[in-house]
This record gives structure tokens, C-alpha cells and sequence, in this order.
């Protein structure tokens, strides 16, 4: 499973989000892909306001604050 993670630097709540995120990634096995929404304009655009998010096959998981069970349930 691969799973895309959008964040930015000098985000708290994305490094936070990314801790977690592999929290689950211990229980389940996935692939993380970080993208820097800051390195694409369009994506920067997209999601500026939502950061972090969490992507499975072009679906948005889940958005801002990633607890631990939420995550582990949309990702079983």
C-alpha cells in the first residue's frame, strides 16, 4: 500500500501528523511518500488550508489533526 502525505516545513501539526501516521505504519505495512506542498504550486494551492493530509490511491483519508485510530481504521 502507498500512501501520500502532504505537509510543509515548519509545520507542527504536520510533524505531528507524520509521528502518528507512522505509529500506524507499525501495525499495518504501508509506504509513505512525503510531498512538500511548498515544492508545487498547485498542490500548495490545494491544500494549504488542510495540511496535513493523508492520500490513499487520490482519495483524501483524512485531514488536519491524524489521530491514531482514525488513520488505522480508513487505512485497514
Amino acid at each position: 500500500m502507498h500512501i501520500k502525505y502532504y505537509g510543509r516545513a515548519n509545520c507542527e501539526l504536520c510533524v505531528e501528523g507524520l509521528r502518528t501516521l507512522k505509529l500506524v505504519q507499525d501495525d499495518l505495512a504501508f509506504e509513505i511518500e512525503i510531498i512538500d506542498i511548498e515544492e508545487n504550486d498547485a498542490i500548495n494551492e490545494k491544500y494549504m488550508l488542510m495540511i496535513p493530509v493523508v492520500e490513499k490511491e487520490g482519495r483524501i483519508l483524512k485531514y488536519g489533526y491524524l489521530d491514531y485510530a482514525t488513520l488505522l481504521e480508513a487505512l485497514e
